[in-house]
C-alpha cells in the first residue's frame, strides 16, 4: 500500500516538547518530529501521513507530520553527522552515533531487564529507583523513542538517565546502528542497570512469532553474549480479556522459546508495596491501570526488583 499524504494547514498546537509536537491539521490530531521535519506553528502549510488513522489502527491511528512546507525545507544536516537514520527511505536523515564515542567492551555483570512491551517499562524503572538507568528501544513498536510519555515522566522523576535508539528506533538521546551497540553505549556511558524494551503501541498479528515483543528474545541474547545478566519481565494478565494472553502471555512463552540464552525471571510476581512504589506513575496498558490490571504491572515491577537485587 502507498503512503497515503494529505495536505492541510496547522490549526493548533496542543502540547509542545522539544522532540515532540502534538498539533492538529484542519482540527484533526497529528504529531510531529521537530529534530526531523523542524519546527511547526500555527498557520504552517504541511503534508501529513493520514494512513493508520484512516485504517483506523486503535493506539497508533493518528496523523504524522510528513513536511512542513512553510518552514521544514532546506533545513542544514547536524553538523559532524554522517550516519543515516532510516536508510534509504525518504526518511533518512545523518545524525551522530554511540559508536563514534564510546562502547564498553563488555557490560560486566550489568543487569538488563527485557521487556515485550512498553508499558513494562515503568513498574520496571519504578523498582530500580535509586540507580542510574538507561533505557534502551528496540524495533517492535513505535520506532521514535520521543513518542513516549512514559518515558518523559520517568526522566522528569529522575528514574530514567539516558535513552538509546536501537536501530530501527530514531530520536533518542543517543543514537546506534543496533542492541549490542545500544547496550555497550548504555554501560560505558555508566549505568548502573538497563531496561530495554519495544516503543509504544506494539506490532502484532495474533501469532505466537508474529509481534514485535519477540525483540525482547534479541535483547535478551545481546545481553547474555556482552557478558550482562538478562532478566525477563513476564507479561502477566487476569484483566485481558483475550485467552492467549491471560495468566502468562503467549508472548512470554515464545520469547522464552527463541532465546538462545537464558534469562533470569521473577519467581514472586506479586512483590509487597509494588503500588506505593509506583504511586504518581503513569501506569497504563491498553487502557487498563493498575486497579484494571494489578498483575501486570506487579510481574514487571518483580523483574525490576530481580534486577534491583543484582546490584553490587
Amino acid at each position: 500500500m502507498p503512503l497515503s499524504l494529505r495536505r492541510g494547514t496547522v490549526t493548533a498546537i496542543v502540547e509542545l516538547h522539544a522532540e515532540l509536537v502534538r498539533l492538529e491539521v484542519d482540527g484533526i490530531a497529528c504529531v510531529a518530529y521537530p529534530r526531523s521535519t523542524g519546527p511547526v506553528e500555527v498557520g504552517d502549510d504541511v503534508v501529513v501521513n493520514v494512513q493508520a488513522r484512516e485504517l483506523e489502527l486503535g493506539s497508533g491511528g493518528f496523523d504524522v507530520l510528513h513536511v512542513n512546507l512553510t518552514r521544514g525545507l532546506g533545513l542544514e544536516p547536524e553538523p559532524g553527522a554522517h550516519v543515516m537514520t532510516l536508510p534509504y527511505t525518504s526518511l533518512q536523515r545523518a545524525v551522530p552515533h554511540g559508536e563514534e564515542v564510546a562502547l564498553a567492551d563488555s557490560l560486566g555483570g550489568l543487569p538488563v531487564v527485557c521487556c515485550s512491551l512498553h508499558s513494562q517499562v515503568v513498574p520496571v524503572c519504578a523498582a530500580l529507583r535509586g540507580a542510574e538507568v538507561a533505557y534502551v528501544q528496540v524495533g517492535g513498536g513505535a520506532l521514535p523513542v520521543s513518542l513516549s510519555d512514559a518515558v518523559r515522566a520517568l526522566r522528569a522523576q529522575r528514574l530514567l538517565a539516558l535513552t538509546v535508539a536501537a536501530a530501527p528506533c530514531v530520536d533518542a538521546d543517543v543514537q546506534t546502528v543496533n542492541v549490542y551497540s545500544a547496550l555497550a553505549y548504555a554501560a560505558a556511558s555508566g549505568a548502573d542497570a538497563i531496561a530495554c524494551a519495544v516503543g509504544p503501541g506494539i506490532v502484532g498479528t495474533g501469532t505466537a512469532l508474529g509481534h514485535g515483543g519477540l525483540a525482547a528474545a534479541h535483547a535478551v541474547d545481546a545481553a547474555a553474549a556482552l557478558g550482562g545478566r538478562a532478566v525477563l519481565a513476564p507479561r502477566v494478565s487476569r484483566g485481558d480479556a483475550r485467552p492467549r494472553h491471560r495468566g502468562l502471555s503467549h508472548h512470554t512463552q515464545g520469547i522464552l522459546r527463541v532465546c538462545l540464552a537464558t534469562p533470569l525471571v521473577p519467581d514472586e510476581l506479586e512483590p509487597e508495596r509494588w503500588r506505593e512504589a509506583c504511586a504518581g506513575l503513569p501506569l497504563s496498558h491498553m487502557g487498563r491501570g493498575p486497579d484494571d490490571d494489578p498483575d501486570f504491572f506487579a510481574a514487571a515491577f518483580a523483574a525490576g526488583r530481580l534486577a534491583r537485587s543484582l546490584l553490587t
